[in-house]
């Protein structure tokens, strides 16, 4: 048993709960005795990691942080009961283009703004009681953490993986950066909002596409771990699909052009070609056209270039083309194919060029549709392969046409393309085949001929790292006229940021630092001679690709992380964050880890083993802002209600997953059954020595059914349904001593401190402060879970219901083992049976012993 010395140092007023007492008595214990340091010498327990996505500091902590991170520490807490040693870190991800554009709005330096940002959220933190191990905090800011982003960037550069080019970018012209495509979200910056453009630019990339199949393969590791909402959103933006590169000739060009297809099996049926108006294809191909075809493709390439993504591949929106005046041949039958360039094909999808089966492909027949061109049907979807059941069509009287008897479908008269499985028409050799079939068939043939290969094309691209800002970490990249690209030496790491005293921080289209002359001139490493700094600095997501590994060394100047530790500790145990993430940061960590992985460093190639998404907090319904007066804030909650109210409130909202209306919670209510709580341990009467056999039965099953059942739900995520029954545990509490066991019974004392116990995964200060009051110092977080009681489990009696012709006549209370037989003879006893059924036939008496008789009768 716990020992049971009282701690005494801070006075509460025992006749009332004060949460604001309470807070103010426990907070500098914890900060003085560092309970949740984790990996101390000697240390032998199970080791366990849960980790938050760790905060942007544009700010206090509002109410998405008060869910997201009492989410977490549930979870930490929980398992620190559980015997398990935890690491739960916390840090700062304090790069990034909202500290700039504050200090530009403002006239200060970033680190200025960002480092009180961070002083206020933390002082916030530890009113809120998350039970983070401080020791080990980071900010993605400092030059000790962003060195190891350039450490990171020099190993992907020795292996190709870092790598420079030229190329249409995603361009946001208000913040005047380019953007990943997975920061463009409906053509929109995901920052600012503007509409992005494109613009060519040399820029740094990752070749996060070498790593595809792993990325998606692997998702297959976290299924029943992970959201199955962020699997799917991992497998469709990786967008694996296989077909076939397909090679055209083009006509007065000596090299041949590749185009992607899924679908090799319509080339019969191919009766155009498109090309995107932005690549260089299309660029080439007009060069060499009339003077009346390049004004007409650079007037369509100006207006294809306000366009986003989003709106150039909707289905809904007319299309529009220019022709170049070039043909390609078809491969298969030599036919000359008209080459359009059109905004429906995007450069970066496959080759950036399509052959065009408008019979086959809606976009393809609604282009052709609109410039009347061929649409050739090559499948004739009537005609039925095996495991398929076609769709016959009746005639005017209503009679199924017979298989040889089906109409012609035309999809260029229907405006419907002909999107189903069926047999070969139209196609040579291929008639008669399936699609899988044919599929097999010409990619044969276009690989004896030279022309073609089975091949596998993806919707992601690589990683675009590089911004033309100054807070970020400076690529380490020194750029010589003799030499070229010169990495900078390791011993020079890291490559700290310059004063941002004189630099004009606005954006411009070119990163600020390129005018920090005594910066970015140096002399190059390998020849000495002048040399320039690479000017851009890296994205954010850079920062936050790896920080998990960080929080195992956070204070080491000679690795990133120590091998050793990350076999200690990770991969991560339990993720808790936002979906708005579930794309961009745990595709890029998932990428690093595996090349990290491939490098020798780890022994794991996931980093996450399983995921937590939280709802977002609403008011009213909206989402908080604001300009729209609906705006919550999490300081005013906390003074209001205290941390502990807050925390209950929000674990008893709901699943952690569903959204939370705050217009529909009570942490008043909340606030009142912690006092209840609270109460209930300093009235107890009997010594922490007692024996608990001697104490109240029903209230002690009471207590270990709790004690049984919330390890499984609180694994499950069901932390409403664990607070729901610890109230039900304090309302019987509340009653037992109230109306017949009284304060003194030994069942009262193990209630109270078993609801203690349990508090502590939601209400910290309320769980502490019982703890002492029923004699025991501290830390209640700390106390081993306690075990329940099988002879508690058992069920005395159940009540059985007993029904005739579906209607309830009688409940009866029997022993759980009762059997069938034994069960029908007790509900034919029973006298509102008996008197229900009267003279009529009994047809039928089903029993589902021990909780069901249900008695059919005539009449």
């Amino acid at each position: 048993m716990e020992s049971h010395v009282a701690h005494d140092q801070h006075e509460v007023d025992p006749g009332a709960y004060d949460f604001a007492a309470i807070q103010a008595k426990w907070l500098p214990v914890w900060e003085e005795s560092k309970p949740f340091e984790a990996g101390r010498p000697g240390d032998k327990k199970p080791r366990k990691y849960i980790l938050d996505m760790f905060p942007y500091p544009s700010g206090d902590l509002h109410m998405g942080h008060a869910e997201a991170f009492g989410y977490g520490d549930t979870v930490a807490r929980y398992w620190r009961h559980q015997g398990f040693d935890v690491l739960h870190p916390i840090g700062w991800d304090s790069f990034g283009l909202p500290a700039e554009n504050a200090a530009i709005k403002r006239g200060v330096d970033p680190r200025g703004w960002t480092y009180e940002n961070i002083a206020q959220q933390k002082s916030s933190f530890r009113q809120y009681a998350p039970s983070f191990d401080w020791s080990r905090e980071l900010h993605t800011s400092d030059p000790e953490y962003y060195r190891w982003n350039q450490w990171l960037f020099l190993k992907l550069y020795e292996k190709g993986i870092a790598y420079r080019k030229a190329g249409q970018v995603n361009w946001c012209p208000n913040d005047q950066t380019v953007l990943a495509n997975e920061q463009v979200v409906d053509g929109h910056c995901e920052r600012c909002g503007a509409v992005v453009t494109k613009k060519a630019l040399t820029q740094w990339y990752f070749r996060v596409t070498d790593y595809a199949d792993r990325l998606l393969d692997d998702l297959n590791q976290l299924e029943g771990a992970w959201p199955s909402k962020v699997l799917s959103m991992q497998r469709n933006w990786i967008g694996r699909s296989a077909g076939a590169d397909v090679e055209f000739e083009i006509e007065g060009r000596e090299e041949r052009i590749p185009v992607f297809t899924t679908r090799p099996d319509t080339l019969f049926g191919a009766t155009f070609m498109v090309v995107a108006p932005d690549s260089e294809l299309a660029a080439e191909l007009a060069a060499g056209a009339s003077d009346e075809v390049k004004a007409r493709f650079e007037g369509y390439l100006d207006s294809v270039r306000t366009e986003s993504d989003i709106d150039r591949l909707s289905t809904d929106r007319p299309k529009t083309g220019v022709f170049l005046d070039r043909h390609a041949i078809n491969p298969v039958n030599g036919e000359r194919l008209p080459i359009w360039a059109a905004d429906y094909v995007l450069a970066d999808y496959g080759h950036g060029a399509i052959m065009a089966v408008p019979a086959h492909d809606q976009r393809d027949l609604d282009f052709a549709r609109a410039f009347d061109l061929p649409v050739r049907v090559v499948v004739d979807t009537n005609q039925p392969v095996t495991g398929v059941i076609p769709v016959i069509p009746l005639d005017e009287n209503g009679v199924p046409y017979l298989p040889d008897d089906l109409p012609p479908l035309n999809p260029a008269e229907t405006g419907v393309a002909l999107t189903g499985e069926g047999r070969l028409i139209n196609s040579g050799p291929l008639d008669g085949l399936s699609k899988s079939n044919a599929i097999r068939r010409v990619v044969e043939l276009l690989e004896q001929r030279g022309l073609g290969r089975a091949a596998k094309n993806y919707r992601l691209r690589d990683w675009l790292i590089s911004r033309q800002r100054y807070w970020g970490t400076p690529i380490p990249i020194i750029h010589c006229a003799e030499c070229g690209e010169v990495p900078v030496p390791d011993s020079e790491l890291p490559v700290r940021l310059p004063d941002a005293a004189g630099l004009d921080l606005k954006p411009k289209g070119s990163s600020p630092l390129g005018a920090a002359e005594d910066w970015v001139n140096v002399a190059c490493p390998k020849c000495g001679g002048a040399a320039r700094r690479d000017s851009d600095t890296m994205d954010t997501f850079v920062d936050s690709s790896w920080y998990y590994l960080r929080y195992l060394n956070p204070t080491s100047d000679s690795v990133a992380f120590d091998p050793a530790e990350a076999e200690k500790w990770a991969p991560v145990d339990q993720y808790v964050g936002g979906v708005e993430h579930a794309i961009l940061h745990l595709l890029y960590s998932r990428f690093i880890t595996k090349v990290l992985f491939d490098e020798g460093y780890l022994s794991f190639t996931e980093p996450f083993t399983s995921l937590l998404n939280q709802g977002m907090v609403l008011m009213d319904g909206s989402k908080m802002s604001k300009s729209k007066g609906n705006l919550v804030e999490f300081a005013s909650e906390l003074k209001a209600h205290g941390t502990d109210a807050l925390r209950v409130t929000l674990a008893f909202a709901g699943p952690p997953e569903d959204d939370i209306d705050w217009a529909d919670v009570s942490p008043t209510g909340a606030a009142k059954f912690l006092a209840r709580a609270w109460r209930i341990s300093g009235e107890v009467a009997s010594s922490p020595d007692v024996e608990w056999k001697t104490g109240d039965a029903a209230l002690r099953r009471i207590t270990h059914r709790l004690l049984a059942d919330a390890p499984g739900l609180v694994e499950a995520y069901k932390f409403n349904v664990v607070v729901a029954r610890l109230m039900e545990l304090v309302n019987a509490t509340r009653k037992a001593i109230d109306s017949g066991a009284g304060a003194g019974d030994a069942a009262v004392r193990e209630s109270a401190e078993v609801t203690a116990m349990i508090l502590d995964l939601f209400a910290p200060y309320a769980a502490e402060d019982m703890w002492e009051r029923l004699g025991y110092q501290p830390t209640v977080a700390l106390v081993p879970w306690r075990k329940a009681d099988p002879a508690l489990l058992v069920e005395e009696s159940v009540t059985a219901i007993v029904q005739v012709n579906g209607k309830v006549r009688d409940r009866i209370e029997v022993s759980p083992k009762i059997s069938g037989d034994e069960l029908e003879a007790l509900a034919l006893a029973s006298e509102a049976v008996v008197r229900t059924i009267g003279d009529r036939e009994i047809v039928k008496v089903i029993v589902r012993a021990p909780n069901l008789v249900n008695i059919a009768i005539k009449g």
